[in-house]
């Protein structure tokens, strides 16, 4: 089996060398950008941007990448991949088009130096020597920029959906009320327990309602973190009532050692709601009788 033998540059002749790769890349700017964006058109890449989008970005990561490739440095272009991505992530583009886009650009600029020395083999070899280490550094830096940025939004609309799911309600001066409804897990009880305490000091809050009715089964280690934000909650000043308490949940708690004397509970929000109106010295006044005092 013939191996093909690479060969290993003196600096000076790979910094001449990618100088050389340089200029020819912006001596044919035009011409190679123009071949780029028709291939990311072909393989219907970026379909969720206009035609002009695609060549004005196309434009942006070409500059980029021959500067990356000039300068042997990465800081430029990471900085123009993270924004790159905050502009297409919001649009729909996906992982795997930004690395096909990326593959694309090398396959263009590789065929274009297999055309220009492809009568001088040693001196292709040497080329590529120097242009496909950086091409690949080039691509993996704007793949992993996307991929980080792509988290970061995720886990910022996840955050948001969880704060929507799990609002913490002011009904009344000084009440509060946090709904509960789904699946409980210990990142998002822990969640739960921030924006209720965050609740209470913002409001300044004396009573807490805390409807657990949609919530079907939670496990040892959420129940206990429940009890832990009961405890929380009276350190701010808050009295906590919790409602909705299903059998299966009233069991659990029992199990891990909770005195359900120590807490304060009502069958229905309703009822936990009225107590806590009582507590902070509300009357509740039929309508015939606040009619008739009128």
């Amino acid at each position: 089996m013939q191996q093909t033998h690479r060969h290993t540059l003196p600096i000076d002749s790979a910094l001449e060398l990618r100088r050389e790769l340089v200029a020819h890349l912006r001596e044919n700017r035009t011409v190679l950008r123009e071949e780029w964006v028709r291939r990311i058109t072909e393989a219907q890449l970026l379909r969720a941007m206009t035609k002009e989008e695609i060549f004005a970005e196309a434009t942006s990561v070409y500059d980029n990448y021959v500067e990356a490739l000039e300068t042997d440095t990465l800081e430029a272009l990471q900085a123009y991949a993270r924004s790159l991505s905050e502009r297409i992530i919001p649009r729909g583009v996906e992982t795997d088009e930004v690395v096909g886009i990326v593959l694309l650009l090398r396959d263009v600029l590789a065929r274009s130096l297999f055309g220009k020395y492809q009568n001088n083999p040693s001196k292709l070899n040497r080329v590529l020597d120097a242009y496909e280490p950086a091409a690949n550094r080039i691509a993996n830096t704007v793949a992993v920029g996307f991929v980080q940025e792509r988290e970061r939004v995720i886990s910022q609309q996840q955050e948001a959906i969880r704060e929507l799911s799990t609002p913490v309600l002011q009904v009344r001066e000084r009440l509060l009320i946090l709904p509960i409804i789904g699946v409980v897990d210990p990142h998002r009880a822990r969640q739960l327990t921030e924006q209720l305490l965050r609740g209470i000091r913002t409001n300044r809050a004396r009573v807490v309602v805390i409807d657990i009715t949609g919530v079907a089964a939670m496990d040892a280690a959420v129940a206990n973190h429940l009890v832990q934000t009961v405890e929380a909650s009276r350190l701010l000043g808050a009295d906590v009532i919790v409602t909705g308490l299903s059998p299966e949940i009233a069991q659990t708690l029992v199990n891990i050692g909770v005195d359900l004397g120590k807490m304060k509970t009502m069958g229905d929000l309703q009822g936990g709601i009225e107590v806590a109106e009582q507590s902070l010295g509300y009357k509740v006044v039929p309508t015939t009788q606040t009619e008739a005092m009128a």
